[in-house]
């Protein structure tokens, strides 16, 4: 039996949208207030959704304390109170658009979590607007 399971988490991070192949005009004209020169911020919720059969013995698809205790790790300690541009590697020379935030989300957990499962991320940026990954 297939089945999915979910974990959601929270961090706040800063952000500014740029691209530096384009001239200041083009970002304004492009990214708007994102691409304040002082950045702003956003208060992320993350879900995370891993599928697959579900353990005869334990009768879990993946133990829900190891996913949050990942989670934590990997992730909410990792961008949680920064300014992705500048306090992260990840984002040092990749803007930091919520498409990008979860795929590089996305591709941390999946280096840890075992194949045999399929994993998907999505991010709210706002309570409107989500992105996920992979589609």
């Amino acid at each position: 039996m297939r089945v999915s399971v979910f974990r959601r988490a929270h961090f706040n991070a800063a952000h500014r949208l740029n691209n530096p192949q384009w001239t200041e005009e083009k970002n304004k004209n492009v990214f708007g207030v994102c691409n304040n020169d002082n950045y702003h911020g956003h208060n992320y919720e993350l879900e995370v959704k891993l599928t697959g059969e579900v353990d005869p013995e334990t009768g879990y698809v993946y133990d829900m304390k190891d996913l949050s205790d990942m989670i934590k790790v990997e992730i909410e300690d990792r961008f949680d109170h920064k300014n992705l541009n500048l306090d992260t590697e990840e984002f040092r020379s990749l803007n930091p658009t919520a498409e990008h935030i979860a795929f590089v989300i996305y591709n941390i957990l999946r280096s840890k979590i075992r194949e045999n499962l399929d994993i998907s991320v999505r991010l709210w940026e706002t309570p409107r607007n989500s992105v996920q990954y992979p589609a």
